[in-house]
């Protein structure tokens, strides 16, 4: 919310009840934290209900953009962006979800977001040394899981991550720009065989992208979020899709850690607060715990 002008407060030098009355309405600035609330707080408070009123701009309403991981797309979508509006009149949300990589990209070449959520604390990282993100509303929301999976229904060759390279074509995301694929490829360098099934991998925009095909069948087996398998089984009367094996911590030298922060360019700092403070409020982490995460602050 965009803080009143300066209070001003009448000083009054007594010469003579004329000059008196001539000066009532002048003044010398306060300061903008609340003092002079004594000498005019009803005039403080009316200024505050017209600066409330301001705030939105065209059509009454403040619009946010959050920018967002791929897999927030459908508990942001269908769950928590309504939430939050219904309790906050005249704030719309508007979410654009992609790679965690390619919406950094996109911040760093003037993408007009006022948070942004990523799948990898290397993304919110980069842009925080680069001065996009303010480095002090930074929080590590979540965790999630790393999971193989294949079609619902198929005789797989596949049975975890160690004989992956049993699979005639594998689903992941690409390690350059997506964080699932960065994940994929540091399990499967452990166990020695990333190599051979980059060989006969299909790579991904998305971790989304990943999931669809596995769902169709279009790929034998696909290294997804826990989270997103459990989305995808979830819509419809039909699972499309088989969890064969989460990877563990022994397998994993990087943590799946979801952060969320403000911009730095972000003209609409105080309503960013309270969506970013809404995130982490019991109501919102119980809705992200159903989705399958895991709460990391």
């Amino acid at each position: 919310m965009k803080k009143g002008t300066l209070m001003k407060k009448c000083m009054t030098v007594a010469l003579s009840a004329a000059l008196v009355m001539g000066m009532a309405g002048c003044g010398s600035s306060g300061s903008d934290s609340g003092r002079g609330q004594d000498a005019n707080e009803a005039a403080g408070a009316e200024h505050a209900q017209k600066s409330t009123a301001a705030e939105g701009t065209a059509g009454g309403d403040t619009t946010l953009l959050i920018a967002a991981a791929a897999s927030l797309e459908a508990v942001f979508e269908d769950q928590l962006i309504p939430m939050f509006e219904e309790a906050n009149p005249g704030v719309t949300v508007e979410g654009t979800y992609a790679s965690s990589g390619d919406l950094q990209q996109q911040i760093e070449s003037g993408l007009e977001a006022d948070l942004f959520m990523s799948a990898a604390t290397s993304n919110m990282d980069t842009l925080v040394e680069e001065g996009l993100v303010d480095e002090a509303s930074v929080v590590d929301l979540l965790k999630n899981d790393v999971v193989l999976i294949v079609p619902e229904g198929v005789d797989s060759k596949v049975t975890g991550f160690e004989d992956l390279t049993n699979a005639d074509v594998v689903a992941m995301g690409d390690p350059e720009s997506v964080p699932a694929g960065k994940y994929a490829r540091e399990i499967l360098t452990g166990l020695g065989i990333y190599d051979e099934v980059a060989e006969k991998a299909s790579f991904g925009n998305s971790v989304t992208e990943v999931l669809t095909w596995v769902a169709e069948g279009s790929a034998d087996a696909g290294i997804v979020y826990s989270t997103d398998a459990l989305t995808e089984n979830s819509n419809g009367d039909d699972k499309k899709v088989t969890v064969l094996a989460t990877a563990d911590d022994s397998m994993m030298q990087t943590p799946v850690i979801y952060p969320v922060g403000i911009t730095t360019a972000t003209t609409k700092r105080e309503v960013a607060r309270t969506l970013e403070d809404f995130l982490q409020s019991g109501e919102a982490m119980n809705i992200f715990v159903e989705a399958g995460f895991t709460a990391d602050h």
